[in-house]
């Protein structure tokens, strides 16, 4: 049976998440289409790939900001910033975002 401490935590891991990927859609369409076209890439294709991309190093950034500065006890965020899944996704998703400038268009 799960404790209430547990449910508490799943629920704000699951506001992350979709806070992240609220955010990280925001970005791709707002700013990182934008930026794609000016540099002649198409947006087309399987965009979803980026935008996962985007939120992914968003959600980076944030727990580098609150694991490293706010709440720097917090095993959660130790966690993450000590898997070496979670680096190995952010290189992954920088991978993502920046190669259709080396390709000259989005591969996805």
């Amino acid at each position: 049976m799960i404790s209430l401490e547990e449910l508490k935590k799943i629920v704000l891991i699951l506001i992350e998440i979709i806070v992240t990927l609220l955010i990280g859609l925001l970005f791709t369409l707002y700013i990182l289409r934008p930026i794609y076209e000016n540099y002649g890439i198409s947006f087309t294709g399987n965009v979803w790939v980026n935008w996962f991309g985007v939120a992914y190093i968003l959600f980076v950034l944030y727990t580098l900001i609150f694991g490293l500065f706010i709440f720097k006890g917090n095993n959660l965020f130790k966690q993450r910033l000590t898997s070496v899944i979670f680096w190995l996704l952010f290189i992954g998703s920088n991978y993502v975002v920046f190669i259709p400038f080396i390709k000259g268009g989005n591969p996805f």
